[in-house]
């Protein structure tokens, strides 16, 4: 009789074991998948290092994976020279059809939810390179987020442009972010409620 009662215990405590282990199974596979679900990008095209500071910054806070939209071919300063008429970057910013060649080496991207894109503001908009980055990954339905910096121009021609054209993404409207620091960063992406 002790030996059956003793069996009985040993075989209800070897169950409640497994439910404890199962439990824990279940309760990192949800985390994997809220991890999964939440995953930020945050890509920038810099042509002189001021925007990418400024991406690393941001990924940093946000915890998210960094990416750099690369040109295949590099801008030399001759390029951006926006007073040359004839420069790479002038002619390029002139033609709204304009698809500068990039490196397309961004694995995964259908698994981010949330796309944070800067930029140094180009004539008042994005960099026509934006364009060959978001044609070249598809991320409809995916929340998408301008940040910049500039001279002295908004960003407001490039959210409302790129709001028009790619009307599949769930835009928020972007801002520059020019010298801002880790508070202001912060409270700007607390604004966005994403």
């Amino acid at each position: 009789m002790k030996t059956k009662r003793f069996l009985l215990t040993l075989a209800a405590l070897a169950i409640v074991i497994a439910g404890c282990g199962q439990n824990k199974k279940t309760e990192a596979n949800q985390k994997t998948e809220e991890e999964t679900k939440m995953k930020t990008l945050v890509a920038y095209f810099s042509a002189t290092g001021t925007t990418k500071s400024l991406a690393e910054k941001i990924a940093s806070l946000l915890n998210a994976d960094l990416y750099e939209i690369k040109p295949e071919v590099p801008y030399t300063a001759a390029d951006l020279d926006w007073r040359d008429k004839t420069s790479r970057s002038t002619i390029e910013m002139q033609d709204k059809n304009s698809r500068p060649a990039m490196i397309k080496d961004l694995e995964n991207a259908e698994s981010y939810t949330t796309v944070y894109i800067g930029f140094p503001v180009w004539w008042y908009t994005a960099p026509t390179i934006i364009n060959t980055f978001l044609e070249s990954y598809d991320f409809s339905g995916k929340n998408v987020v301008f940040f910049a910096t500039s001279g002295g121009s908004t960003i407001d021609k490039a959210n409302a442009e790129f709001r028009t054209a790619y009307p599949t993404l769930k835009w928020k409207d972007g801002k520059v972010l020019n010298n801002a620091s880790a508070e202001q960063i912060k409270s700007w992406i607390a604004s966005l409620n994403l």
